[in-house]
């Protein structure tokens, strides 16, 4: 019964290990997307609109999940009260769950804002096609890695299991 009871543990902490990884995963793809979704948004606003960035950067945070809308609120906030964007960019773009290479595209965004118009529509551009490539990869790659990651987390909670019978 003491055995049956560990197993069933063991292998709810399987599904459970599986969930959260999972969850990992799917919070850097919402990531990913709400920044892509933004900085288009964001290149059409400063061509056609020409809004301050400070409020550009608000309304760009309204519209996304919590660590875009974090990224972004940050940002905004730290353009208010005049400190050097850049700095404050890449401290708060470190904190993206993203991969390096999306991180790095977005931190150098922060540089470019910057600029005249034609510049940060540029940089802006750039740095979004990017995403939209790495978006792309990521949902072409999903399927195969959650079976693999399923795969992986029932293997190793039933050989746990089965090393405890």
């Amino acid at each position: 019964m003491l055995k049956l009871l560990g197993s069933l543990c063991i292998l709810g902490g399987g599904v459970m290990a599986r969930y959260y990884h999972f969850a990992a995963h799917r919070r850097k793809r919402d990531t990913l997307s709400d920044l892509l979704s933004a900085l288009r948004r964001m290149a059409e606003t400063v061509r056609m609109a020409r809004t301050p960035l400070p409020a550009l950067l608000d309304t760009l945070a309204v519209n996304c999940t919590s660590d875009a809308a974090a990224f972004f609120a940050g940002a905004a906030d730290a353009a208010r009260h005049g400190e050097v964007l850049p700095d404050i960019w890449r401290n708060l773009a470190q904190s993206l769950p993203l991969d390096k290479g999306d991180m790095a595209a977005v931190v150098s965004l922060g540089s470019s804002l910057q600029g005249d118009e034609e510049t940060v529509c540029k940089a802006v551009s750039a740095v979004a096609y990017q995403l939209a490539k790495s978006v792309e990869e990521t949902e072409r790659k999903r399927p195969e890695e959650e079976k693999r990651a399923t795969a992986l987390w029932f293997s190793a909670a039933a050989l746990l299991v089965i090393l405890l019978i």
